[in-house]
């Protein structure tokens, strides 16, 4: 009797030990499985400046002189896209009639060009895509005469700088400024990284906005002065992103000698949204990669 209680109490034990050990194993298991990931390392990139912000609620992700005023070179034409289709009542199949002048303008500036034809009936909605995707600083110029007011074409161009200038001051900006519509300035067209990435997400509200700078080509069928159609030249979207970067929705490159080379940025994926900014940048190579390495941080930080 004694042996078999001993043989009883022995079993018990063991039962009990291995009852703890196996405990221990779980609790193990789980502060292992528990256990805190590796932080993200900031990113470093070539560019002077930089800003990432979540889209859906502003906060801000990353900065790197995000709000040293810089010249910001053809990303200035996000503001000019934002104004033309903030005008009430705005009829995207209007159609302008191409002026001399803005060719004009193309060549003595050496600018990039739509390569839009005097005499042709361009819909503002095509220009709206020669804005954005070859950056045309013509397709800009016919949009500042046509959405200023004035008796003359100065006055509608000074016009329409000025309702950009206003729409900044709408977004609370206090570093950005233009003194043109396309961004060759004359010595006062700049903007910030933060206050960019702000303009270029107030812009994403619009949906006519977000159609074109997702767009890679597109191609214009536009009305000769004769009255014949006329099918332009493909234009070809300057924001390599949208054929390398997976989930990239937008949006604007600029270059230029004072600016060097910019990239305003956008992509969505599992359903968030990064939008931001890289200015003076070295190359276009190097102004993607900048752009790349801030957008994977910032879902990796979301």
């Amino acid at each position: 009797m004694i042996t078999a209680i001993s043989g009883i109490k022995g079993s018990r034990l063991r039962r009990a030990a291995a009852v703890t050990v196996t405990a221990g194993a779980v609790l193990a298991g789980g502060a292992f499985a528990a256990a805190p990931a590796q932080a993200v390392t900031t990113p470093s990139i070539v560019a002077k400046g930089g800003y990432v912000m979540n889209n859906a609620n502003a906060k801000t992700l990353y900065t790197k002189a995000a709000d040293t005023k810089r010249s910001t070179g053809s990303t200035t034409k996000i503001m000019t896209a934002k104004v033309v289709l903030a005008q009430s009542n705005l009829n995207l199949d209007k159609k302008v009639t191409i002026q001399k002048a803005y060719s004009d303008y193309i060549v003595k500036n050496t600018a990039s060009s739509a390569g839009l034809i005097v005499g042709d009936k361009v819909t503002v909605r095509q220009l709206l895509y020669g804005l954005m995707l070859p950056s045309g600083c013509d397709a800009a110029y016919a949009l500042a005469d046509t959405y200023g007011t004035g008796s003359t074409r100065a006055a509608r161009v000074k016009s329409f700088i000025g309702k950009m200038n206003k729409a900044a001051t709408a977004l609370g900006l206090k570093n950005t400024h233009f003194d043109s519509f396309d961004g060759i300035g004359n010595g006062n067209n700049y903007s910030t990284p933060r206050d960019l990435t702000k303009i270029a997400s107030s812009a994403m509200k619009n949906a006519t906005f977000r159609t074109v700078v997702k767009t890679k080509k597109y191609t214009a069928k536009t009305i000769t002065k004769t009255g014949s159609t006329r099918t332009m030249k493909t234009w070809v979207n300057t924001n390599g992103l949208l054929s390398s970067y997976s989930g990239t929705i937008g949006i604007k490159t600029g270059s230029g000698p004072e600016a060097k080379y910019c990239l305003v940025f956008a992509a969505t994926r599992n359903g968030k949204t990064v939008i931001g900014t890289v200015l003076a940048s070295t190359s276009i190579a190097q102004r993607e990669a900048d752009a790349k390495k801030l957008m994977n941080y910032g879902f990796a930080v979301l």
